[in-house]
């Protein structure tokens, strides 16, 4: 029977088979979840993906460079401007993960998001963070240049839900000793709520291939029957 399925079935069989088999791409989140740090920070890099039995080695990639490191976490423990830029992972059996950008300045203040693009509804933290945990006061932050929030102490910025209204150019200040310090000025971007895109839905491959043997039934019992009807037919005239 299997010799009867055409091209495109054999083709649509191949293919749900081998979407089954794609293994899932790995993860890397930092901690802590901050993609922009000073220099000096410590900053840990996690890999998740699906590891053998017994293996967890892990490849780490830095600006498209292999990494001797085989841990499924990356440690810096002393962040300097050229452990900036861009880092990927990949283990036994996942594919290599999607880039995660790593931003390290040489400043006194840095202003530090968990992102940068959000949806409307979602809240945003922003965090006025300083070189070596230095203890800064009268911070205030800043949106289009104009003060959204003053502490006494060193505070985050929390918005619990956030408009479009919120986009903008972000930065904060403070006092560092004496001295008055601002961190350098990030966009944020709000983004009006997300239209769900309707895909028809997917089957799993034994529901394709009997979807398929049944079609192929069909077709076989069709040909039949006229083949039978054609040779009747045919003999009642002779």
């Amino acid at each position: 029977m299997w010799q009867l399925l055409p091209p495109t079935a054999l083709l649509l069989l191949v293919s749900s088979g081998t979407r089954a088999a794609d293994p899932s791409k790995a993860v890397v989140s930092l901690d802590p979840q901050w993609n922009r740090v000073l220099r000096n920070d410590k900053v840990t890099l996690k890999c998740q993906g699906a590891y053998p039995l017994g293996d967890n080695s892990t490849q780490w990639f830095h600006n498209g460079k292999f990494i001797s490191n085989q841990s499924p976490s990356y440690l810096i423990a002393a962040a300097r401007i050229e452990d900036g830029g861009e880092y990927r992972c990949q283990t036994g059996l996942s594919a290599l993960s999607d880039p995660v950008q790593l931003e390290v300045h040489r400043d006194w203040l840095l202003l530090q998001a968990t992102r940068w693009v959000f949806q409307e509804g979602e809240p945003i933290l922003l965090r006025c963070h300083s070189w070596k945990n230095t203890p800064v006061h009268n911070v205030q932050y800043f949106q289009d240049g104009r003060g959204k929030k003053f502490f006494h102490e060193n505070s985050d910025f929390y918005i619990p839900n956030a408009t479009r209204e919120h986009s903008g150019s972000y930065f904060c200040r403070g006092l560092i000793g004496r001295k008055n310090e601002s961190s350098t000025a990030v966009n944020i971007i709000v983004r009006g709520p997300a239209i769900p895109s309707i895909s028809p839905p997917s089957l799993p491959w034994h529901q394709i291939t009997f979807c398929l043997l049944m079609g192929l039934l069909f077709a076989v019992d069709t040909g039949l029957y006229f083949s039978v009807q054609r040779d009747l037919r045919s003999s009642k005239g002779n």
